[in-house]
């Protein structure tokens, strides 16, 4: 008995010392390397709040695949956004994909790299935000740990490097440690000033951790965006080769 309780300690002890010796760039990875869904299917509400109170909701019907990495979106409502869709697609070695189908003027917009920044369909998510952050263009760095509402959180200090073209001059995440899934976000614009907080909820899905919703405040906006994540599918088996240019016109039948 001794020695089994003995090899519990040295396991503890063990655990402590890996946990604490990780660096910024180690949990990075972590994150990175997490368990995930191969494939994703929601309906998200989206509500847009300006700083008068007024609201715009909208209805998306959304697919993805590699982690998010590959996604393709359709609006279902409000009734002059219906039909309209986006597509992103994620590279390591070259500008990520972005296009935009507009069937009011029957045109796909290619979204540049140079309009990341732009907000998306009017909300306080910008193109940026909506894509993965390569880890070789940023800079992680670990802070002190931390606690958000009960929840064990690593926190990450993080600055975009030259090469990530970001809009954003650094970063402060806090990254729940049981899940490796953010629960808070500060981002900073070019001149060193808080832009927009962002705080996450999520949840557990049979063998995956995923995030259900996101409420982002531009605090020099005074506008906030709502995001939340419903009617979810995992590993439904989605085909990468779907996420084309083409399917932007075809909207799923069921959700029309």
């Amino acid at each position: 008995m001794q020695i089994v309780v003995n090899n519990q300690i040295l396991l503890v002890l063990l655990f402590i010392t890996v946990l604490y010796g990780q660096s910024g760039n180690d949990i990075a990875k972590m994150m990175d390397e997490r368990k995930q869904p191969k494939d994703m299917t929601s309906k998200t509400t989206m509500v847009l709040t300006n700083s008068k109170g007024k609201t715009r909701t909208s209805i998306i019907f959304s697919q993805l695949v590699d982690g998010g990495n590959k996604q393709i979106l359709w609006f279902l409502a409000p009734a002059d956004d219906k039909g309209v869709a986006f597509l992103k697609i994620e590279h390591s070695d070259k500008d990520d994909e972005m296009r935009m189908w507009l069937p009011a003027f029957n045109k796909i917009r290619r979204i540049s790299s140079k309009k990341k920044g732009n907000s998306f369909m009017g909300s306080d998510l910008s193109y940026e935000d909506m894509t993965s952050r390569e880890l070789e263009e940023n800079e992680f760095i670990r802070l002190d740990d931390a606690a958000v509402d009960g929840k064990d959180c690593f926190v990450l200090g993080i600055t975009p490097k030259p090469e990530a073209k970001s809009t954003y001059s650094k970063h402060m995440t806090w990254v729940e440690k049981s899940t490796l899934l953010p629960v808070k976000e500060e981002s900073f614009d070019q001149n060193g000033n808080l832009k927009k907080t962002k705080v996450y909820s999520n949840a557990r899905r049979g063998d995956y951790h995923i995030m259900t919703s996101i409420f982002v405040r531009d605090v020099q906006k005074d506008h906030t965006t709502s995001v939340k994540f419903d009617e979810i599918q995992l590993d439904s088996g989605l085909k990468d080769s779907f996420f084309q240019e083409k399917n932007l016109k075809r909207m799923p039948q069921q959700e029309k």
